[in-house]
């Protein structure tokens, strides 16, 4: 057995790792700060079920979710990066797994087989789906790492993957898909991979999406969504009348509700649990949350928010520049990344820059799967900052390089 194979197998205990250092407090300052905002706003968001029942209830709810949510985080903190290793193709083929059988047996939602139940909790593959692609793509580009960046190998395994998961994905709404999309690229790219190869990845994933489009809006099937996409994107760039000045009606009212949200925000807000149109706005408490953020937090709180995720990005940048391999600081900016852009897309879509779509706010939106994935790229990040050898310890260097599988041993690419 070789060296490695026998590190692997017999590992000391991790409490006794030479590598340990504390958590990166950065980390838990902004993980900590999330779920204040969380329980506050979420609460406030949730008027129509205060109003059909016991006051608390929802803040029980989440806040179940929330602290189930910190138990995660410290669980996988404690636990050496290398150990997810063995984890990463099993938590990518259950993802498959969960969301073939949702795209077949799925709870239809809003015209698309999203969920499935278990144990009474809705479980949204899509959120499984997404992870599992950064997992493998950090995976997959530690593996293939040369002199001159990535291999031509590494960048076709990853972009099929990427379409073969987006594919997946198209049915759940186009918005995730192209949320992929990006993750992958803004990956590749940091992974080291040329702008020219970039960009013929670019090309081909706008070919195969354009395919995708054309082969939807052909399919007049139970869950097509082709003409609810249309409809968005007609209404999106109709610049004939001004979004203030068209009707309400059952296909824009939540846009509508938003708008009048943000507008009776102004720069202060009106202050936590005062909001006007919580009790109007569909899925305010979910996909439009930051509506509600900015009525009662004003533009200075969302621009506070917004702060607070690039924050993340920039920490897990942090993070990632001083890791010695590859495997953890793709592992750590991969988990920024996922956070921070899906963020983005729901403030976009929330404040009218990108087409209406369906995405939660990280780990503040009310959805179990959401605040269960986020937690998991938490608890990565974490385990990262705590274990990943930092550059310039040749001699710890060497016990990470024996520590771990030969095929992730390539050396940081992100060193610039």
């Amino acid at each position: 057995m070789s060296t490695s194979q026998h590190n692997i197998s017999h590992e000391t205990p991790i409490n006794d790792s030479p590598q340990k250092r504390p958590v990166d407090r950065y980390l838990w300052g902004i993980y900590i700060f999330m779920l204040l905002v969380s329980l506050v706003e979420l609460y406030s968001a949730s008027s129509r079920e205060v109003s059909s029942g016991n006051i608390l209830d929802p803040l029980i709810r989440h806040g179940f979710m929330l602290a189930a949510s910190v138990g995660i985080v410290l669980f996988l903190q404690r636990f050496h990066y290398r150990q997810f290793i063995p984890y990463i193709p099993l938590f990518i083929l259950a993802s498959v797994i969960m969301m073939i059988y949702v795209l077949f047996l799925g709870d239809v939602i809003n015209g698309a087989r999203r969920s499935f139940s278990f144990m009474g909790i809705a479980i949204q593959p899509a959120e499984f789906i997404k992870m599992s692609s950064v997992l493998g793509i950090a995976f997959i580009l530690s593996r293939t790492q040369s002199k001159k960046g990535v291999t031509n190998a590494g960048i076709i395994s990853t972009a099929v993957m990427v379409i073969i998961f987006g594919g997946l994905l198209f049915t759940q709404g186009l918005t995730n898909t192209i949320l992929l999309m990006c993750i992958s690229l803004s990956m590749m790219l940091i992974g080291g991979i040329s702008f020219k190869k970039l960009t013929l990845t670019v090309l081909i994933y706008g070919v195969v999406a354009g395919a995708g489009l054309a082969l939807r809006s052909d399919d007049d099937g139970e869950t097509n969504r082709s003409g609810t996409w249309q409809a968005r994107f007609e209404r999106f760039f109709d610049d004939k009348v001004p979004p203030i000045k068209q009707p309400i009606t059952a296909k824009n009212s939540q846009e509508q509700y938003s708008y009048f949200a943000q507008a009776n925000g102004g720069i202060t807000g009106v202050g936590p649990g005062h909001s006007r149109e919580a009790a109007r706005l569909p899925l305010a408490f979910s996909d439009y949350i930051y509506a509600i953020i900015i009525e009662e937090l004003g533009i200075i709180g969302a621009v506070i928010i917004l702060g607070v995720y690039l924050a993340l990005l920039a920490r897990a940048g942090a993070i990632a520049s001083r890791c010695s391999r590859a495997l953890p600081a793709l592992l750590s900016i991969g988990m920024g990344v996922f956070i921070t852009f899906q963020a983005l897309f729901h403030m976009a879509i929330v404040t009218g820059v990108f087409p209406v779509s369906g995405q939660p706010l990280p780990l503040i939106s009310k959805g179990g799967s959401s605040i269960l994935i986020t937690s998991i790229a938490f608890g990565i990040m974490m385990s990262v900052s705590r274990y990943a050898v930092r550059n310039g310890k040749k001699q710890e260097i060497n016990k990470e390089i024996n520590s771990l599988p030969e095929s992730v041993r390539a050396e940081n690419p992100t060193q610039l």
